[in-house]
C-alpha cells in the first residue's frame, strides 16, 4: 500500500517515536511509506536523522508548527494538500492535534479515499482554559466525520473521546504503542556503572523520572513530593532523564527545597540511551498531567524497574496497583510520597513487580504487535471502502 503519516514535528517524544516505529514498520514490509512532519524541533532533542535512517521518505512541510498562527496553518494545509496530491496515497495517517487537523483537512482536500488518525493524548485535556477545550472538541468532531478509523493507545482515550462526543464507539480501536521491546533488557545493562557516575551508592535507593522538563509533565508536583520522601529515607537519591525550557526553574525549586545535592539531571539523552539509565534505577516515578500511554512507564517495566503513577488516563492500563507498581491519586503530594517511601523500602516487592511488568509489556507493547494491528487496520478499511473508492 501507498501509506503517509503527518505529525506536526520530531521531538524526542511519546507521539514521535510511535510515529517513527509506524512508518519503519510498515516500510519493513514492503508498503511504500511517507512521512510529512514541520520543521520544528526543541530543547527536548530531534528525531529527525532517526526518521531518515528508516529507508522511507521523509518530507519537510515549511509552514508546519506547533503554535497556532492561522495564516500559516492555512499555508501549511495547502502545502500537505499539494503534497498529497503528488503522492497519491491510498491511506493518510495522522498523529498529534496540530497534524491531526490540518492533516486530515488537508487529506480530504486531496481526496485520499482512507484517512486515520491516532488519539496519542487528548488535544483538549485539564490543564487548558475551558475555551481552548471547547474549539478543540469541536475540531476534532468536525474532523472525525472524514476519518474512516481513530486509532486510541489506550483504552481510556476511546473512552474519554466517546464521552464528549468526538464519534461512536464503533469508529475507534485500540492500538497500544508499540516499543523496540529487544532494547529493553534487563540482562543488558550495567548498573553499577551508571550509577557510579551518578554518585549513587549501593545501598542507597535511586527514583528516576524520565520526562521532558516541561509543565504538563509534573514536576511542580513531583519535587514536593520528593523533598517528603527524602526527609523519611536518607537512603533515597533522584535522576531525572530528559531537558526543557522549564530546566532553570526546577532547579531553583529544587534548591528552594534542599534537596538539589540529592537530585541528579541527565540533561538531553538520545533514546537509545534510556535502557541504560532505566538500569541504574529501583523505581521511575511518573507524574505528567496528562497522558495517553506513559510510554516512560512500558519502558522502566520492560527494565525490571516498577512504576508509580498517577491515577490518570492511560497510566491504569500499564501500571497495575499490586502487579506492576502503584497508581496515586492525581497531584496528591502526600500520597505520592507515601508510595515512594513504600517501595523504596521493600526490595522484594520492587523485584516481584518489576518482573511482572517486564512481562505484561513484552506481550501487550511490542511495536511488531503495534505495526501488525495497524497494517490490519488499513487492509480492513481499504476492502470496506470497496474497489471504486479511489481518489477524487
Amino acid at each position: 500500500m501507498n501509506i503517509c503519516h503527518i505529525i506536526t514535528r520530531l521531538i524526542i517524544g511519546g507521539a514521535q517515536e510511535n510515529t517513527i516505529l509506524t512508518c519503519a514498520g510498515l516500510h519493513d514490509r514492503g508498503h511504500q511509506v511517507t512521512l510529512l512532519v514541520g520543521p520544528e524541533t526543541g530543547p527536548e532533542g530531534s528525531l529527525h536523522d532517526e526518521a531518515h535512517r528508516g529507508g522511507y521518505d521523509v518530507r519537510i512541510v515549511p509552514n508546519m508548527c506547533r503554535a497556532v498562527r492561522p495564516l500559516t496553518d492555512l499555508r501549511a494545509r495547502r502545502e500537505l494538500a499539494a503534497m498529497l496530491r503528488d503522492l497519491r496515497p491510498e491511506v493518510v495517517h495522522t498523529h498529534s492535534s496540530k497534524a491531526g487537523i490540518l492533516g486530515r483537512l488537508a487529506a480530504r482536500d486531496a481526496g485520499v479515499p482512507i484517512i486515520v488518525h491516532t488519539i496519542h493524548g487528548m488535544s483538549f485535556n485539564r490543564t487548558q482554559s475551558w475555551p481552548v477545550q471547547m474549539l478543540y472538541r469541536w475540531l476534532e468532531r468536525y474532523c472525525a466525520r472524514f476519518t474512516q478509523a481513530l486509532v486510541t493507545v489506550a483504552d481510556a482515550m476511546r473512552d474519554q473521546a466517546v464521552a464528549v462526543g468526538i464519534a461512536p464507539r464503533d469508529k475507534f480501536v485500540t492500538v497500544y504503542s508499540g516499543m523496540r521491546t529487544e532494547l529493553f533488557d534487563p540482562a543488558r545493562g550495567d548498573r553499577a556503572a551508571v550509577r557510579r557516575r551518578w554518585g549513587a551508592a549501593d545501598e542507597e535507593i535511586v527514583i528516576g523520572a524520565v520526562a521532558r522538563l516541561f509543565r504538563n509533565k509534573g514536576y511542580e508536583v513531583l519535587i514536593p513530593a520528593m523533598a517528603l520522601a527524602a526527609q523519611r529515607n536518607s537512603r533515597l537519591r533522584f535522576v531525572w532523564v530528559g531537558d526543557g525550557a522549564q530546566r532553570t526553574d526546577y532547579e531553583k525549586q529544587l534548591e528552594s527545597m534542599g534537596i538539589r545535592g540529592r537530585v541528579h539531571l541527565t540533561g538531553l539523552l538520545a533514546p537509545q540511551r534510556v535502557p541504560e539509565m532505566l538500569a541504574g534505577m529501583d523505581l521511575l516515578v511518573h507524574a505528567s498531567q496528562w497522558e495517553g500511554l506513559p510510554r516512560a512507564a512500558v519502558q522502566a517495566l520492560l527494565m525490571e524497574c516498577p512504576v508509580i503513577s498517577f491515577d490518570i488516563d492511560g497510566a491504569p492500563e500499564v501500571v497495575l496497583p499490586g502487579r506492576t507498581g502503584a497508581l496515586v491519586r492525581l497531584n496528591d503530594v502526600p500520597g505520592l510520597a507515601e508510595a515512594m517511601v513504600t517501595l523504596a523500602g521493600d526490595a522484594s516487592e520492587r523485584r516481584r513487580l518489576g518482573r511482572a511488568g517486564r512481562q505484561l509489556c513484552l506481550e501487550r507493547f511490542d511495536q511488531r504487535k503495534m505495526v501488525s494491528e495497524l497494517e490490519s487496520l488499513y487492509l480492513r478499511l481499504q476492502q470496506d471502502a470497496g474497489p471504486n473508492r479511489t481518489h477524487l
